[in-house]
């Protein structure tokens, strides 16, 4: 009696394939459904080994039986498709080309690692680094341009009153906008004593704001995974921190010539445990930055 394969939206031939004709996968989490062919349209790459294989128990599932990856699941998204039709077609102001040449490697496509390699003359190519300032700007990092907005805004008034001098130089390399961070918090705390308490568990820290301006305070400790597409004058909410620290994100904002406005936060409690008084105490908080 055969068994029905889950991993599969539709039964295979009857041949010596053990794969059926429509394939799901779990990348890193994200879910993918497409062909077998596609999957082995490149001979010698990884999926090809994967999926030329005759016993298809061999490879690692998820709960649900989807066929798992353990990659980065948004990148991956451009490794299917080159996969489809051999092209390498990336959004405007791609910031992760040095992430997806990695995955490339990994999935074991020259030919796209050859694509993805810097070229100065291509409009895309915004180097190896994911977290960079964007495009629009002339300085080469974050960290220098902040320098520049800080030196610009310490000069005298006098002489930095006249129109098209250094004020508004400072301007330029100083844009207005808002940047509000947010995070979602908790802590435990006993009846009897404070000292066993774990206080202010940070699990994410995130930004939202135009994501020029994100860029530029947060530079190379902005994760933009889940939303690496976005123009730098777009505005996003999807954006997080690679640390955990608010004081750290804080002193950033501030060196960027931030200043909070607002802020604002709601909590929750719950007992940890029903045989004890310990309380979990849970809260999201937004901070409101603003730059004149």
């Amino acid at each position: 009696m055969a068994l029905a394969d889950p991993a599969g939206c539709a039964k295979g031939s009857e041949d010596n394939n053990p794969f059926p004709d429509i394939i799901e996968l779990n990348v890193g989490g994200q879910v993918y459904i497409t062909r077998h062919p596609t999957l082995v349209s490149v001979p010698g790459s990884l999926l090809w080994e994967m999926f030329t294989q005759k016993n298809a128990r061999s490879l690692a599932r998820d709960s649900k039986g989807r066929f798992f990856v353990d990659r980065d699941g948004f990148l991956f998204r451009y490794i299917l498709d080159y996969m489809r039709d051999r092209q390498l077609v990336l959004p405007e102001h791609f910031p992760e080309r040095g992430r997806l040449q990695r995955e490339a490697e990994y999935f074991m496509l020259p030919e796209l690692v050859k694509l993805l390699a810097p070229k100065l003359s291509e409009q895309n190519s915004l180097g190896d680094d994911p977290c960079q300032s964007d495009p629009e700007e002339l300085s080469p990092s974050a960290d220098t341009a902040r320098s520049l907005a800080t030196a610009a805004a310490a000069l005298p008034s006098a002489v930095s009153g006249g129109p098209g001098g250094a004020s508004a130089a400072g301007a330029e390399g100083r844009r207005a906008g808002f940047i509000t961070i947010g995070y979602r918090g908790s802590y435990t705390l006993g009846r009897d004593s404070q000292t066993d308490a774990k206080f202010r568990r940070v699990a994410r820290i995130m930004v939202c704001g135009k994501t020029s301006l994100a860029k530029e305070v947060f530079g190379d400790t902005l994760n933009e995974s889940r939303d690496p597409d976005r123009p730098p004058e777009r505005y996003t909410s999807r954006y997080y921190l690679k640390f955990t620290f608010l004081e750290q994100a804080f002193d950033k904002l501030a060196d960027a010539g931030f200043h909070m406005v607002a802020c604002n936060s709601t909590g929750t409690c719950a007992f940890a445990h029903e045989q004890t008084d310990d309380r979990i105490w849970t809260s999201y908080t937004e901070y409101v930055f603003y730059r004149e």
